[in-house]
């Protein structure tokens, strides 16, 4: 059974470098860079970007580029969210989704296009306000939690896929502990200059890695602030 795309409305119509023709430019790209799921293209081109960010930078926001978001993080580069999202539902659409490391809000968006049950964790107080605003804009279902994302959603696992959005020396034990039996996790590995991206399949007692490439996170950090 095929699981519809669920569309996010825009709240406010883009002009200009925020409108139709800056997406498409981007989406071209994408597809020049070797995104081909339509699914993750479709989504992609239905969250609007500019709305994520500030408004500042709204005439970058469809650019294929990571911007500041304010606490030393980043929106991530457009590409890189495409690649972990086909990564992550290349074999099948996942119902039920842990991403650690909400940051703008705008990973999670995409996964919720998709048609995805999100659970989000963010350890920076001020930037989850913000990204659960942005939902409420966009009417999108996204559970958040305000806490320390190495240690996961223990309450609410496990989880037929996990996506990590900053870069950890290595894959957190919680983390994999909450990876449900044939599902796939997607997380950057490594120090700050020699990250790549790992995807992981638990696939009854073993768990397959592939190594996507590398790739430039912030650092996953404990605590919360």
């Amino acid at each position: 059974m095929t699981t519809p795309l669920k569309l996010a409305p825009r709240a406010v119509p883009g002009v200009g470098m925020t409108g139709q023709r800056a997406v498409e430019r981007l989406l071209q790209r994408l597809r020049e860079q070797g995104i081909t799921d339509e699914r993750v293209l479709r989504a992609i081109g239905s969250v609007p970007r500019h709305q994520f960010i500030d408004e500042a930078l709204a005439s970058r926001a469809y650019e294929d580029t990571a911007l500041p978001i304010g606490r030393g993080q980043t929106i991530s580069q457009p590409w890189v969210v495409a690649r972990m999202t086909e990564a992550l539902i290349e074999r099948s659409l996942p119902k039920r989704v842990l991403e650690v490391g909400t940051g703008s809000g705008y990973q999670a968006a995409v996964l919720s296009t998709l048609g995805i049950e999100v659970f989000t964790v963010e350890r920076i107080d001020e930037l989850l306000r913000d990204a659960r605003r942005r939902f409420r804009q966009l009417s999108l279902d996204i559970r958040s939690r305000h806490d320390d994302g190495r240690l996961g959603w223990p309450e609410h696992g496990p989880f037929d896929g996990i996506i990590v959005t900053a870069g950890g020396a290595a894959l957190e034990a919680p983390l994999l502990e909450q990876l449900a039996p044939g599902g796939t996790l997607v997380a950057p590995v490594g120090g700050a200059s020699a990250q790549r991206l790992l995807r992981l399949r638990r696939e009854g007692d073993t768990i397959e890695q592939d190594d996507l490439g590398a790739v430039v996170f912030v650092p996953l950090l404990s605590g919360v602030q």
